[in-house]
């Protein structure tokens, strides 16, 4: 395994209505957070042979909202590559999302996707060893 920049994961995930804390169905910011680990968590995993662990979260922004019923497409790219570090770019993407003006279960493709948050976060994986 070698950990090398521009290797990416993507994880596709469905957004339960139990997980509605808002007002309109939305979402708080923290499942997208809560995304951003479990993908980086397998990013790790391919890359080093291990989970990792978070070690901090730099520029978090929450562009749009995130909606139960919503289908998410998950990323984590790896930009930077150090001895035991590992900086990480994330993006949550909404590419379908409930539409009850056609229908109680009625929900539209979104073409092209909305990107609902973004980061940057660094992980930590043991050391190489010799």
């Amino acid at each position: 395994m070698t950990a090398s920049e521009g290797t990416s994961v993507i994880h596709a995930r469905y957004v339960p209505y139990s997980h509605a804390h808002y007002a309109g169905d939305l979402v708080d910011g923290a499942y997208s957070l809560g995304l951003f680990g479990d993908v980086a968590t397998e990013l790790c995993i391919r890359t080093d042979g291990h989970e990792g662990l978070f070690a901090s979260y730099s520029d978090v922004q929450f562009l749009a909202p995130v909606r139960a019923g919503d289908c998410l497409e998950v990323k984590a790219t790896l930009v930077r590559v150090g001895s035991r570090s590992r900086e990480i770019e994330f993006a949550v993407r909404v590419t379908a999302r409930g539409n009850a003006e056609r229908g109680e279960s009625a929900a539209d493709v979104l073409d092209p996707p909305v990107v609902a948050t973004t980061a940057r976060g660094v992980v930590v994986v043991p050391r190489a060893e010799s």
